[in-house]
């Protein structure tokens, strides 16, 4: 059985009951900030998120908050726990009796086999395995020469070569400063990359980094992300990247970055029924 959970009292002890386990914890509740940020305050705006219980003989075995944007008939899940098979195709059967047709993205531990078991089987499409990697403040002697802080000036330029691919284009990004920072790799007048940033977390993450192709293997990527580290600090850095890139992995780590392969996460993409 499914309820609707309406305070954090009332999941607490279970959601701390996962914190350790190696293949049901979620990526997106590894420290306090995150806690707050994607299961807390869900409490307070429940027009804009789910936060469902699932029940047998009145214990909960499962916990799951979704970001729920009716306007644009999108779902992100925001955390899911559960080590319990009969909980996740609940939580699915849920989706597809209330958000008929809506897009859903799912992030979540990558040896978490039970809910990639029923993605699957459901037809989700599924990005690699991202690998986290911290990076703790210190020195970066990099020459930053071209990159600059996002303007109107270059928005145009900016959202032409920006990734359309995902939730968070460069307009979505540009409407939340209060999110987000955006630096620019600008050549002779030109935009030939970009990097989106968080800026109000103590861990922050790039969003998207990119760089034309013909503009690539001349620095530019590098200069963007020391940028965004330079700004970003004394805060903590995150980044994903994935699993298999042998090349980004070699270049953050080359800048201080650390593998924390304990917090790597998979997504999925699926579409619920009509």
């Amino acid at each position: 059985m499914i309820r609707i959970i309406t305070s954090y009292d009332e999941c607490r002890e279970f959601a701390a009951g996962f914190s350790d386990d190696p293949e049901f914890s979620d990526p997106m509740l590894t420290n306090e900030e995150q806690v707050r940020g994607n299961l807390e305050k869900a409490f307070e705006k429940p027009e804009r998120y789910a936060v469902l219980g699932v029940f047998r003989d009145e214990q909960m075995v499962g916990l799951f908050n979704f970001l729920v944007l009716r306007d644009e008939r999108y779902i992100e899940m925001i955390v899911g726990l559960s080590g319990d098979a009969v909980a996740y195709n609940e939580v699915l059967r849920y989706l597809e009796t209330n958000y008929p047709s809506y897009n859903v993205d799912f992030v979540f531990n990558p040896r978490n086999h039970l809910l990639t078991k029923l993605l699957q089987a459901k037809g989700a499409d599924f990005e690699p395995e991202q690998l986290k990697m911290v990076w703790k403040p210190s020195q970066l002697d990099v020459d930053t020469t071209g990159v600059e802080l996002f303007s109107e000036q270059y928005a145009g330029q900016y959202f032409a070569i920006h990734n359309q691919d995902m939730y968070w284009t460069g307009e979505k990004v540009a409407a939340a400063p209060e999110r987000f920072r955006t630096l620019l790799a600008v050549h002779e007048g030109t935009v030939v990359g970009y990097i989106d940033v968080t800026h109000c977390f103590e861990e922050n993450e790039p969003y998207d980094l990119f760089v034309l192709e013909q503009y690539r293997r001349m620095g530019y990527g590098r200069k963007l992300l020391v940028k965004a580290l330079q700004l970003n600090c004394p805060k903590d850095m995150m980044l994903l990247v994935d699993i298999d890139n042998d090349a980004a992995i070699h270049l953050y780590e080359s800048m201080g970055f650390e593998r924390n392969e304990k917090q790597n996460n998979a997504t999925a993409h699926w579409t619920v029924p009509g």
